[in-house]
């Protein structure tokens, strides 16, 4: 009567078990539970941290920025020079 064709993958190879080629089409009727809302304390930590990150990156821009300016670096290395002639 009816043959019953073998699944076949995306690409076309056949595939074994039949499962396997009925796993992309399943679709779950269980719903997850609802997530736990962040208490103060956790929130709180959150903040804290983002803002200490935050704070850490701008004093380092901060140091930073002027030891990466040649300007004032090549001023002070031919006033030395000049000097000491």
């Amino acid at each position: 009567m009816f043959r019953r064709r073998e699944p076949v993958t995306p690409t076309g190879e056949p595939v074994p078990f039949a499962f396997v080629a009925d796993a992309e089409r399943y679709r779950s009727n269980v719903t997850p539970p609802p997530r736990e809302r962040a208490s103060r304390s956790q929130i709180a930590g959150r903040v804290l941290v983002g803002l200490t990150v935050t704070a850490g990156l701008v004093g380092a821009l901060l140091f930073g920025t002027p030891a990466l300016d040649t300007s004032s670096a090549q001023n002070t290395q031919n006033s030395q020079a000049s000097q000491g002639r």
